[in-house]
């Protein structure tokens, strides 16, 4: 059988991301579920294959079609735009921020050709997107531009466990603002759609509560009463299988038990301390209501150790493993 061809872009160069990925493409459990291509420089991923000591070559290929998939051998596409005159190993830089953009737009590109079936991103750097002049504030800007979708979902998934994610990058007084009825159930509709194009049919999902125990029926916070309960009702009159709101002291808990297959959180850090903190480098994030499949390492660049051969490949093996696993029941 076949196995899926993921690419990796390999992040940016100055920080974790080239040593992650190499790191990654010796495990055996994902050698034996996915086949991989890296996008980005070669000079780079050769130093990070030698101060880690792993025992690969690279291939540099233009075209995924052209790899050699057997172990031992790295599969590269190569962007040759990394000065080393200039590069410094762990520090915000302009170029490396450009650099670690074109990586990701390169990947999207043969995701957007059918060449490969998913794409695994590595962690990026936001003060050097902005140095390099890259007008987006992160990886799900990026595929929501390139993929010609207005509104990504985030969705994390841990020991199996779905969290989607009502609000992102704004800051908590904003995000109580978007709790309204209607953003709510737009969003319980293309989560649905997402479960499904992932293979996840059945089940529960549930909305966790803004305020302290749902907010007691008003007692302190009424947007439970106003928006959430509302929203809650109308989407189960229209034959969504959905209830809340369920206090967000319990609600990830009883997800993680099986009772719901899925979470919709309403601000960030709810969701992300809940799977963060079950399990730190298993949590991946993947991007939906996209063409595409994206998953990704939730990290970042690590700066502080990057160069130094100890940073944990766990997560991008969790990535690279979950985008194989529902690339193929991915429906395009």
């Amino acid at each position: 059988m076949m196995k899926p061809l993921i690419a990796i872009p390999m992040g940016d160069p100055a920080g974790i991301g080239p040593e992650i990925v190499v790191k990654a493409l010796v495990n055996e459990e994902v050698l034996k579920a996915a086949d991989c291509i890296v996008v980005g420089d070669r000079k780079i991923i050769e130093n990070a294959i030698e101060f880690t000591n792993t025992d690969l070559k690279v291939n540099v290929i233009s075209h995924p079609k052209d790899g050699n998939y057997e172990k031992g051998i790295l599969n590269f596409i190569d962007l040759d735009n990394v000065d080393m005159k200039e590069f410094q190993i762990g520090q915000v830089s302009g170029m490396c921020g450009k650099a670690a953009y074109e990586y990701i737009e390169k990947s999207i590109e043969l995701a957007n050709q059918k060449e490969v079936a998913a794409v695994s991103t590595t962690p990026i750097n936001k003060e050097s997107l902005k140095a390099g002049n890259i007008n987006f504030i992160g990886h799900t800007e990026i595929f929501g531009a390139l993929t010609g979708t207005k509104d990504p979902l985030t969705m994390f998934e841990v020991h199996g466990m779905r969290v989607f994610f009502l609000t992102r990058h704004v800051s908590l007084r904003q995000a109580c603002d978007l709790v309204t009825k209607d953003r709510i159930k737009d969003y319980v509709k293309r989560c649905k759609e997402v479960l499904e194009k992932l293979g996840v049919t059945e089940g529960t999902m549930a909305i966790a509560g803004l305020n302290p125990h749902s907010g007691e029926h008003g007692l302190f916070g009424d947007e439970e009463v106003k928006h959430v309960t509302p929203a809650v009702e109308e989407l189960k009159a229209e034959g969504y299988d959905v209830e809340g709101p369920i206090g967000a002291d319990s609600v990830f808990h009883l997800a993680l038990k099986g009772r719901y297959n899925s979470v919709l959180s309403l601000y960030h850090d709810q969701g992300h301390i809940a799977t963060k903190t079950l399990d730190f480098e298993r949590t991946i994030a993947i991007t939906g209501g996209m063409p595409i499949l994206r998953t990704s390492v939730d990290h970042g660049t690590a700066m502080d150790i990057a160069g130094k051969g100890i940073a944990s490949e766990v997560s991008m093996v969790e990535a690279i493993l979950l985008g194989a696993k529902y690339s193929k029941k991915f429906i395009a």
